[in-house]
């Protein structure tokens, strides 16, 4: 059977806009979705990041969860036919509060992959508060049990293989260790790319404030430099037939170029096609 990726929907944040897309709509609030996304196909499933432990905990950021009983993570692996307990490996883009917050409801074999520069940023106090205490001491309880966790060095290895077909790479982008899961489908890879975009219309397709050609915009929320989240980006779009962000929803990409927009699993049906783009003569 081939590798398909669900979405899971933990729910919404309403947060200011800027953080989403550099310097866009300083000091609007702006609702987006906190996906999760679930790895089926394969010798067992495979869950990337968990979203945040409660709505209460984002008020820590000044921000404003929207997590209801049907974001709950149990409910939506439900929806798939899966239980906590039949999911092999929890893998995480990054620790961030939107992404690591129910790790602490898988049991302790089930193990949770990260990229070790990523758990060592997060006790650097380079991004705090975004690594809230719950979320990584309860990563320190499974560093210490046995099989709970397992490190990659991505940044030395290249892309390492979790299971057949689905690959962990260096994003290089958002924080200092940020991956990539790279899923080859039966129409192409499609990458699960965390925060290195936030949103696909205002960073890719008109991108705010950029007059350059095909020059991304960055996020308003980073820990590495422009030149390194820009070539992130670029790379992702080099790279992949899907792109499968955090909040925003999945976009299938030809020739460097987002031409469709996907809602509920990938692949899957195209729910919104972007018009090509005219091109005239200087």
């Amino acid at each position: 059977m081939p590798l398909e990726i669900k979405i899971l929907d933990y729910g919404d944040i309403e947060l200011e806009s800027s953080f989403l897309v550099l310097g866009r709509d300083c000091g609007r609030t702006r609702r987006v979705l906190t996906l999760g996304f679930l790895i089926v196909g394969g010798p067992y499933p495979v869950v990337i990041d968990t979203g945040y432990r409660s709505n209460q905990i984002m008020e820590t950021l000044g921000m404003r969860g929207l997590q209801f009983h049907e974001n709950m993570i149990e409910n939506q692996l439900a929806r798939h036919g899966v239980r906590m307990g039949d999911v092999r490996y929890v893998c995480h883009t990054h620790l961030h509060i939107d992404h690591a917050g129910k790790d602490d409801l898988f049991p302790m074999n089930t193990t949770v992959v990260l990229n070790r520069k990523e758990l060592e940023y997060s006790v650097s106090g380079l991004m705090h508060p975004q690594y809230p205490a719950p979320d990584i001491k309860h990563l320190i309880d499974r560093l210490h049990t046995r099989s709970a966790l397992r490190f990659l060095d991505l940044e030395v290895t290249g892309p390492i293989e979790l299971m057949p077909g689905v690959y962990c790479d260096a994003a290089n982008a958002h924080t200092e260790g940020s991956m990539n899961i790279h899923v080859h489908t039966a129409d192409g890879i499609a990458t699960i790319c965390g925060d290195v975009i936030y949103d696909f219309n205002d960073q890719i397709v008109t991108p705010f404030n950029e007059i350059h050609d095909a020059e991304p915009r960055t996020t308003g929320n980073h820990g590495t430099s422009k030149r390194a989240e820009k070539a992130a980006i670029k790379k992702l779009l080099s790279n992949s037939r899907y792109l499968l962000p955090v909040h925003d929803r999945p976009a299938k990409i030809e020739g460097g170029v987002v031409v469709g927009r996907l809602h509920d699993q990938v692949p899957g049906p195209v729910v919104q096609s972007l018009p090509q783009r005219n091109w005239f003569p200087a």
